[in-house]
């Protein structure tokens, strides 16, 4: 068990967390990532036009539920100093990219993510703990590291696109529906999954794989065959 503590990426709280804690362990433990998946590009360039469109303005230039405020602050870094959670011997910090920061009209602070997904998706609520995670490691900053406080909302700006179109020419359009899905800001709600993800961290060995995780069957099957 090392002493130092554990470096925890919050994109890896919703969908690497949730299919294989076996993966997570040795990512975090052992360094040994799972190989890179293909990723459309275009979801990248639709959420990058998103933060460039928006950056500067005042949110009620955008959607009337979003906080009252100016979108600022894209693409920065944040890392917390380490967190210490009751009941356990190691500690962790958060360190990952914020997507956007509402500053807010009343002087606080929304902390905020652009996806390009349906309004309706399951998965949205799994991006709380991430969110959570920016939002306490503005709060909770390292030393020379970005630090706002305080972060009273959290939420998700989500893109739906449900329409093509396009004009003589090579121009054509993609449009859909903005949504505001707010998340309602439980610190100590997060404080408990930090605990969960801590309790499978001090295992002395990795736990058992998920039986849906498709690289721990690989691994076991190229094991089994010897190739």
């Amino acid at each position: 068990m090392t002493n130092k503590p554990w470096k925890l990426n919050p994109s890896d709280f919703a969908f690497l967390w949730e299919r294989c804690k076996r993966c997570f362990y040795l990512k975090v433990v052992d360094d040994f990532n799972r190989p890179r998946m293909p990723f459309p590009r275009i979801f990248g360039v639709i959420d990058s036009a998103m933060k460039v469109c928006f950056e500067g303005r005042h949110t009620s230039e955008i959607m009337a539920d979003l906080p009252p405020g100016t979108i600022e602050f894209g693409d920065r870094w944040v890392i917390s100093t380490p967190i210490q959670v009751r009941g356990h011997t190691s500690k962790c910090y958060v360190r990952g990219k914020i997507d956007s920061v509402i500053k807010c009209d009343d002087g606080t602070y929304a902390v905020i993510d652009f996806k390009t997904s349906s309004t309706k998706s399951d998965h949205n609520t799994l991006y709380s703990r991430q969110l959570h995670a920016y939002a306490y490691a503005l709060e909770h900053a390292r030393a020379q590291q970005l630090n706002l406080s305080p972060v009273t909302r959290l939420g998700l700006i989500i893109y739906e696109p449900s329409q093509f179109s396009s004009s003589p020419g090579s121009a054509a359009l993609l449009s859909g529906k903005l949504e505001w899905l707010e998340i309602r800001r439980d610190e100590e709600s997060f404080l408990r999954f930090i605990s969960q993800v801590l309790k499978v961290l001090e295992l002395p060995a990795p736990p058992s794989g998920s039986p849906n995780c498709e690289w721990c069957d690989y691994r076991e099957e190229s094991r089994r065959t010897g190739l």
